[in-house]
Order: C-alpha cells, then structure tokens, then sequence
C-alpha cells in the first residue's frame, strides 16, 4: 500500500478511506429498518471527512433488514438467503445517499449486483474516478457472491480503490480482550496484529477479511461510531479506538 501520510490534505493522516458500517447502525434505537435521523447523523459525520480533503468510500451491511445466516433465514437455501441479504444492503446503500445528498455531498451508489434503476454497476476504474471527482461512493450488494460477507467486500473493495486504510465502525470502544458488554473485566487493545485477531478468535472481522487485510498489509482501524466526531478524529491520526496491523509500534 502506498503511505497515506505523504500524500493527504488538510492535517488528515489519511489521502483515501474505506468505511465499514454494520446495516444495524442505520437502525437506532429500532428493532429493524432503517432511522433517518441515525442515517442523517451519520452523513453529517462523513461531510466532515470530507471537508479534510479525504476521499471517502463506504460499504454497508444489511443486517438491520436481512442477514444470510440469520434466523429469519430459517432453512432458506444459503445462496438464496445471501442473495436477499445483498439487495438489503442495496436498500440501506440508497437510503445513507439520500442523506448524504440531503447535506449537500455529492454521492454515487455502485452495486455488485446490476440494478441500473437505483445505483451503477461496480466499475473498479469508474469508483476510482468519482473519488477523485469529491464523490462519496457507497458499495452496495456485497461482492456480489454468495458465501462471502460485507466485511470481505469492504476488505476486497478497499484493496481494489487502493484505500489506505479500513474504518470499521462499531457500537463499541475497539477490540477487546471479551466481549465488553458480557465481560466487565475486558479491556480494549491499543493495537494488536491480524495474526492476534485470528489466534484468539477476536470478533473484529471474519478470517477471509482479516486475512485479506494481512496478506496486502492493509490496516483496520476499529472504533465507536456512537461517539460524534470519531471518524473526524481517526482520519485525523488521533489515538481513537483500536488499530489492527501487521506489526506493533515499538514502545519507547
């Protein structure tokens, strides 16, 4: 990967991000759908990355209407379940660039799936161009395969804009030793390796994405999207939440 810190404007620490955001961060305080004022809030938050110079994309799950390997999906047929799950991240992809464009930034939805009513076809070379236009672009429908989740897409599709690195946004602080809402005892890491993540089992990313990132020596930057003015804060370079890399900075 290229070094972001040569090349981006503004004070940001990075020139090109990727987004990950669950389709359960659409919901808000609802048991499912979609609230437009979560969706408005978040928007909000991306034009401030975006008043830094940085170049943002997104990729959004589904889970807040549909999941592959949920309950709801019963004895479905697995293809079948994820391919439904993939037009619900279509929807929620159509609903953030409303409200993105409703706060005046210009946004392009590129689907995995052909669906020219509502978004374009995912052309590498054409996301490239938008982002460099200013354009937020907003991947919807997964890669497109069954079998493969939102987090191997936003790790895929990351690689293929050459982003420098992966903000995965959570309703917590970062990556923790357990699951902090089961474990009071947990603690959050500062940093820790791919290789740590998938040693002990950590719940950061599933192992394709993980092991994609590792291989390519892509970073992932874990951190709490509840928080106003985080994603501000980790494209600026501050200490936010937890960052998942191939190796620890050395301690002084």
């Amino acid at each position: 990967m290229s070094s972001a810190n040569t090349q981006a404007a503004g004070g940001a620490a990075y020139k090109r991000i990727l987004l990950k955001a669950s389709g359960e961060a659409l919901m808000g305080a609802q048991n499912y759908g979609v609230d437009v004022m979560v969706a408005r809030a978040i928007a909000e938050e991306i034009r401030s990355v975006r008043d830094l110079g940085v170049e943002v994309a997104v990729v959004v799950g589904g889970g807040n209407i549909f999941r592959g390997v949920s309950e709801s999906a019963g004895d479905m047929d697995r293809s079948s379940a994820d391919y439904i799950g993939m037009l619900a991240t279509v929807m929620n992809a159509v609903v953030l660039q409303d409200a993105l464009e409703k706060v005046g930034v210009h946004t392009r939805v590129l689907s995995a799936i052909n669906i020219p009513q509502v978004a374009e076809p995912f052309i590498r070379r054409r996301a490239i161009r938008h982002l460099e236009k200013g354009r937020v672009v907003i991947f919807a429908a997964g890669t497109g395969n069954p079998y493969f989740t939102t987090d191997s897409a936003a790790a895929l599709r990351a690689l293929e804009i050459r982003a420098d690195v992966i903000l995965k946004a959570t309703k917590v602080e970062g990556v923790y030793t357990a699951d902090p809402v089961k474990d009071p005892a947990a603690t959050r890491y500062d940093c820790i390796t791919y290789q740590e993540v998938l040693e002990k089992q950590l719940k950061v990313m599933d192992a394709s994405a993980i092991s994609l990132c590792m291989d390519n020596d892509l970073p992932i930057v874990v951190f709490n999207m509840r928080t106003p003015g985080n994603i501000v804060r980790v494209v600026s370079g501050e200490a936010v939440g937890t960052r998942v890399c191939n190796e620890k900075p050395e301690r002084p």
